[in-house]
């Protein structure tokens, strides 16, 4: 099977190289491919370099349309399985083969590396957590499945997914409302427990001012889903 990690990255100069290292000596048989989201600082001359695999967005598209960049690459090249990994170091690549069994011997769609089912590791700042408790009643609410980390990016798709993401992929902070729009398919989405890792480089994109955007505009957008 062809297995794509796809790594959006901006500003990621502290930890791009890293993120990579870590992929290639823990995951093999997996490609990667990094998106640069325009970003202001060196991350793309370090990718280039070191002679990294990456497309250079010529706009800043944020993170959903950074990640969509890389679902569609994984559509045009064939690929049968497309996982998320952060560009700052949260996520733990040794993970990834526990993923793709699942997926594989489960037959679902998408499955989510939660933090929150054995609750080891890196669990995010106490106001966080509320607005994820929140997303994890709303979904349940809205259509019956609980997921219990509704906001990780760590996440792996089969080959209907990517299609399904590559055509269409929400832009801003895309992961609760990308949930939504899979149970709303019928789409089988599932979690595995992992452990993450405090960020070791870069700047979270929802800063404290925007915590409140963030929620009314993700609640609205997963409420819409459900009324299509």
């Amino acid at each position: 099977m062809k297995k794509l990690v796809i790594i959006p990255a901006y500003n990621e100069k502290d930890s791009i190289l890293s993120t990579i290292q870590d992929i290639t000596e823990h995951a093999e048989g997996f490609d990667y491919v990094i998106i640069n989201d325009c970003s202001t600082d060196n991350t793309m001359d370090i990718c280039l370099y070191n002679g990294l695999n990456v497309i250079n967005l010529p706009v800043n598209l944020g993170i959903g349309g950074a990640v969509q960049t890389g679902y569609l690459y994984a559509y045009q090249n064939d690929y049968d399985i497309a996982v998320q990994v952060d560009a700052d170091g949260q996520h733990d690549a040794s993970y990834l083969n526990i993923l793709e069994k699942y997926l594989v011997e489960n037959d679902v769609d998408m499955v989510i590396g939660s933090r929150f089912i054995d609750n080891e590791g890196f669990q995010s700042t106490g106001i966080r957590r509320v607005g994820i408790r929140y997303f994890t009643g709303l979904i349940h609410l809205l259509f019956g499945q609980r997921i219990t980390d509704p906001t990780s990016g760590f996440r792996m798709c089969n080959k209907r997914t990517i299609a399904m993401f590559a055509n269409e992929y929400p832009r801003d902070y895309p992961e609760p409302e990308s949930t939504a729009r899979l149970l709303r398919h019928k789409r089988k989405v599932a979690e595995v427990p992992v452990k993450m890792r405090a960020r070791s480089g870069g700047v979270s994109s929802i800063s404290k001012s925007r915590s409140v955007y963030y929620m009314l505009k993700v609640s609205l957008a997963v409420l819409m889903e459900r009324l299509r």
